[in-house]
């Protein structure tokens, strides 16, 4: 799991049938004081972010498929990225 903050949303109007009611985020991965620590990513929120939430993002194939539900195409998705907690508070020692 990596912490992220979304930066917006991404509109398309022609896509893969699996992003078909969908909303995919703009996220940017962060540290715990909200400094940025990398490269900008896709993500399809199932939690309802918004710009400017700190985020949990999963990374991991399998944990994608189940949250998704979907074994159709041999289990494959296009889906790498998805949004899977908004932070509301971050402690360190």
């Amino acid at each position: 799991m990596k912490l992220c903050r979304v930066l917006g949303n991404v509109v398309a109007t022609v896509k893969h049938a699996t992003y078909t009611g969908k909303k995919l985020m703009i996220v940017e991965p962060v540290e715990a004081d909200g400094k940025a620590v990398g490269a900008t990513f896709l993500a399809v929120d199932l939690v309802q972010a918004g710009p400017g939430d700190r985020v949990l993002v999963m990374q991991e194939g399998n944990g994608v498929r189940q949250l998704l539900r979907r074994d159709g195409h041999g289990g494959k998705l296009p889906i790498r990225s998805v949004i899977v907690g908004i932070v509301d508070e971050v402690d360190t020692p």
